[in-house]
């Protein structure tokens, strides 16, 4: 494994602040990039006449091991796609069967120029020590609600368990692979199980994940029960965490509700491709959130649910949505939503302008960020720390063909029913 800097010579390079440079580029191996000299020590020196250089993708709401179930029910809506397709498959997971979707999801993250996933789901263990073979970044959070696959008996305690010595543990990749905790939503986690959650992750600092608010449905059943709406129920619990709470969909939200959220620093996660897909009736609202000052992050979901990992058609998805949904041609311009999809990024890629998507480029490369969001392109390079995971559009760190043959044998084998 080679690490250290590279230079880019005749490229173009644009940062998290969206400004555009044009020449010769040291891709310092810290993430920090400066103008290159022609005379500097590094480890290689790449043509970049017909690539730009951004900032990697980071998905903040993912199932990545979900991507078995991809093409699976169809036309459904959220909780009978949940209660007919997706749960009962997934009483069949194992080990096995998630190291080979999360191999072929990392494979595929790798490809599109995503560089960390903050992740939800099963075998929790078995993702990390995958992915950091794959050297991407990763939030793994780990469901502490037992019953939900055979590994762990109801009522028994062992997720939670599980999960802690996860967390407390040794990282398979120090640095690129942590562990949080679960919680899945509050229409299957009891008040018990979202107070225990929730204690762990304020005793370790971890991350907490939850699905909040992403129907219509489950907020009402949240309000009948308990004469509140879900982010109030979890404040009433004290169950957020300050700053590392991150909820995913937001997507029926109360005003008061944002501001609870900004209050404890949650990360809401906008996933619009997979409410559109789902039917859910309601997208988050950017505009109203960015006003109450929250943190709002982009996802992708599942790719159950998405049938993509895609983060740069996932940013596009939500500049659309919010553009649509506010009349507005204002909101989440270029710059801004790829500002929100690279968020927090210290990785970089690079992107092929042969690709006829991105011509033109206009001039002084005035077109590059407006054609790259709508219209796409090809990820080239990919770097993480100083370290390639793919250069000249192919993928060093995971053998792209036989992820995707160990994906379609383990399909056949395991759901050919569906």
């Amino acid at each position: 494994m080679d690490i250290g800097d590279r230079r880019y010579t005749n490229a173009w390079l644009m940062d998290h602040d969206c400004s555009l440079q044009h020449g010769d580029f040291i891709l310092h191996e810290n993430g920090s990039w400066s103008a290159s000299n022609g005379d500097e020590d590094v480890l290689e020196i790449i043509d970049g006449t017909g690539r730009i250089i951004t900032r990697s993708f980071q998905n903040w709401h993912t199932h990545l091991a979900m991507i078995l179930n991809r093409g699976m029910g169809e036309g459904l809506p959220l909780m009978e796609w949940l209660e007919t397709a997706i749960f009962p498959v997934e009483k069949k997971l194992t080990k096995e069967l998630v190291e080979i979707g999360t191999r072929a999801a990392a494979a595929e993250m790798i490809a599109t120029g995503t560089t960390y996933a903050c992740d939800m789901y099963f075998h929790t263990q078995t993702i990390g020590e995958t992915l950091a073979e794959t050297g991407v970044r990763a939030t793994l959070c780990g469901p502490i609600t037992d019953g939900l696959t055979p590994n762990f008996k109801s009522g028994s305690g062992d997720a939670l368990r599980h999960v802690e010595g996860l967390i407390t543990g040794t990282s398979p990749r120090p640095g690129r692979i942590d562990y949080g905790v679960g919680t899945h939503s509050v229409y299957v986690c009891d008040e018990e199980i979202l107070l225990k959650g929730s204690d762990l992750a304020k005793r370790t600092g971890c991350t907490l994940q939850i699905h909040t608010s992403e129907t219509r449905k489950e907020v009402a059943d949240c309000h009948e029960a308990t004469g509140m709406y879900p982010v109030e129920y979890l404040d009433s619990l004290d169950y957020f965490t300050d700053g590392t709470t991150v909820c995913a969909h937001c997507g029926w939200l109360t005003k008061k509700e944002m501001r609870i959220l900004a209050g404890h620093g949650a990360h809401a996660v906008h996933c619009p491709t997979s409410n559109q897909k789902l039917g859910c009736g309601g997208t988050m609202s950017y505009p109203a959130m960015k006003e109450a000052e929250v943190d709002v992050r982009l996802g992708t979901d599942g790719s159950a649910s998405n049938n993509s990992l895609d983060m740069r058609a996932e940013a596009k998805a939500a500049s659309l949505v919010q553009k649509h949904d506010h009349w507005n041609a204002r909101v989440l311009g270029p710059e801004e939503t790829w500002q929100l999809a690279t968020k927090g990024s210290n990785d970089w890629i690079t992107w092929d302008l042969n690709d006829i998507r991105m011509s033109p480029i206009g001039k002084d490369g005035r077109r590059l960020l407006p054609n790259l969001l709508y219209s796409g392109g090809r990820v080239l390079d990919v770097f993480v720390d100083g370290e390639a995971l793919r250069q000249d559009g192919i993928t060093l760190t995971v053998d792209e063909n036989s992820a995707r043959e160990a994906l379609n044998e383990a399909v056949i084998e395991y759901y050919a029913e569906l």
